[in-house]
């Protein structure tokens, strides 16, 4: 007599487990590939906590020095302070305008002595430059910066590193206004209050162009609910 044999399905509660198991191993795999990266050592930071509405202005310093002034005059007139990252040779040929934003309340930071892609250095050359320009700050200041701003933003692991080990946070950016390349004062302001966004890192250098920016970004930033501050005060 011919047996017919009948194949049994697994029921749909034991699917479902299988299913919802199957979710969160894969789950499970994207959360330890996250921490990973989300802790990965020689990263430079880019922006802030982005759950809070702050954005910072970066002024990165190593030529020129006459529209510093009026930017600090629009600073303090908006009760805003910043961070400024020096190059230490600048810092040395201008040693009473670096105390004046000091004493004005900004944040002072390094943006190395000299003005040079360190990746095109060696290790114990861009070492002892990034030593040496807080060495200048220091003594300028009477305080060791501890933000770092690498020379045309130009970096690999080896740099971060160094500049980590030496007690350091290596600061890039999120919104630059490219104000170097004199792109217009309307470019320069919708770089920045188009792209807005909480724990942005602003990147702007003391130009005509920056200068004449400032007042109408720091009004439309402000508008839009954000508070303009320091890098440091992006990162807590």
């Amino acid at each position: 007599m011919l047996k017919i044999y009948y194949i049994k399905y697994p029921k749909k509660t034991t699917i479902i487990l299988i299913l919802i198991l199957i979710i969160a191993i894969i789950l499970l795999g994207m959360l330890i590939n996250h921490s990973i990266s989300t802790f990965k050592t020689n990263d430079p930071i880019y922006k802030g906590d982005a759950n809070s509405k702050k954005i910072a202005f970066a002024c990165n310093v190593a030529w020129g020095n006459e529209y510093i002034p009026k930017m600090l005059e629009i600073f303090k007139s908006n009760n805003i302070r910043i961070t400024f990252f020096f190059e230490g040779q600048w810092a040395e040929k201008n040693p009473e305008i670096v105390k004046q934003i000091a004493k004005d309340g900004h944040e002072i930071a390094s943006h190395g002595y000299t003005h040079v892609k360190y990746t095109q250095w060696s290790k114990d050359k861009y070492s002892e430059d990034i030593s040496k320009a807080g060495d200048v700050l220091f003594k300028i200041t009477g305080k060791k910066p501890n933000l770092f701003a690498p020379p045309y933003g130009d970096f690999n692991d080896d740099v971060v590193k160094t500049a980590e080990d030496l007690g350091y946070k290596v600061i890039l950016w999120s919104l630059d206004t490219i104000d170097w390349s004199n792109p217009g004062v309307n470019n320069i302001i919708d770089r920045v209050v188009k792209k807005a966004h909480n724990g942005a890192i602003v990147l702007m250098h003391p130009t005509k162009g920056t200068v004449e920016a400032l007042p109408t970004m720091i009004k439309e930033l402000e508008s839009k609910g954000y508070e303009i501050t320091n890098v440091s005060n992006v990162l807590k």
